[in-house]
């Protein structure tokens, strides 16, 4: 038996750069809607007294021939939490490990690339507006996978942190965009937007979507806080809402969570999932009121990328 193939963050990141990721994560979503791979819900394991958890993200791509499982730990510190992320890729025929990849860079790239998949699956043409809520890594890469998805004229990024970071830090978003522009409070980010990418950590709403002054977009992700949510929980009754995937993301998101124990909301209220969406199975949302699109982060994501930085290392 071969050792397995290990790959650390820096080495994650060379290699994303040589992959498609949002077609890696279509294809996946496809085989997910034929019956080719399996989603089973995360397991969030906590630990005792208080001093953090541990979620693992399994999944099957029998199409691949593999199977594997990410863990990511939420550790409590005095000096802050740390989080971190493994994935274990695992062969279907022989049972043998295949690779152990550092999932940082997997799990950020995954994270705004399945946002993006979503993005131009349920975004009209002729959107023009794009707005980013949030200013870390995962905003970067958000607008790194959606930037050209449509013929964007105006891109507006606001975060609170904004105002502590440099002069060169916020040039460094300039830099990343000639349309994209730096916004001093939330609602001037927001007005009129057609698009609004949630990108946070922030474990209580970020926006009120009856605030908007129009039909729009919204976009949200996961953190590891417990029943994060980056909306208002009531708000899902007057929105379409859509997911990565129905049958595990109502159990684990936050705002899904609270609206369905609280606010009468039900699960069977989802649109469709991304394997719906792209197998022509559910509709593109009218915009006659709010589209919302949460992801919770699958596993198959997570193993479909680590997959494919697998078979890029082989190659090579």
């Amino acid at each position: 038996m071969s050792a397995p193939l290990v790959i650390d963050q820096q080495h994650a990141r060379q290699l994303l750069t040589q992959v498609d990721v949002p077609q890696i994560l279509r294809n996946l979503f496809r085989d997910l809607a034929a019956g080719q791979a399996v989603q089973p819900p995360q397991q969030l394991v906590e630990f005792p007294a208080g001093k953090g958890d541990f979620i693992n993200y399994g999944g099957v791509l029998a199409n691949e021939g593999v199977y594997g499982v990410k863990t990511s730990p939420y550790i409590v510190r005095e000096q802050g939490p740390l989080v971190s992320a493994w994935t274990l890729l695992m062969s279907m025929e022989s049972g043998q490990p295949l690779l152990l990849c550092d999932a940082g860079e997997l799990t950020t790239a995954r994270t705004a690339a399945t946002t993006a998949v979503a993005v131009d699956a349920l975004a009209p043409s002729s959107v023009r507006r794009l707005t980013l809520i949030g200013s870390g890594p995962i905003a970067r890469a958000h607008l790194h996978y959606v930037r050209g998805l449509r013929e964007w004229q105006d891109i507006r990024l606001y975060s609170p942190s904004l105002a502590e970071q440099s002069a060169a830090q916020r040039q460094s978003w300039l830099d990343l965009d000639s349309r994209l522009s730096l916004c001093d409070n939330l609602e001037a980010a927001v007005a009129d937007a057609d698009v609004i990418m949630l990108c946070t950590s922030s474990a209580t709403p970020v926006i009120d979507p009856d605030s908007l002054s129009k039909p729009a977009l919204i976009t949200s992700i996961s953190t590891n806080a417990v029943r994060a949510h980056e909306v208002p929980p009531t708000s899902l009754s007057a929105m379409d809402v859509y997911c990565d995937y129905r049958l595990t993301t109502p159990g684990s998101a936050g705002e899904m969570r609270i609206a369905a124990e609280q606010h009468g909301w039900q699960a069977e209220a989802i649109v469709g999932d991304l394997a719906q969406l792209l197998s022509g199975q559910v509709p593109a949302p009218s915009y006659q009121r709010h589209a919302f699109f949460r992801s919770i982060g699958l596993g198959l994501e997570d193993i479909a990328l680590a997959n494919a930085l697998y078979r890029l290392q082989r190659a090579d």
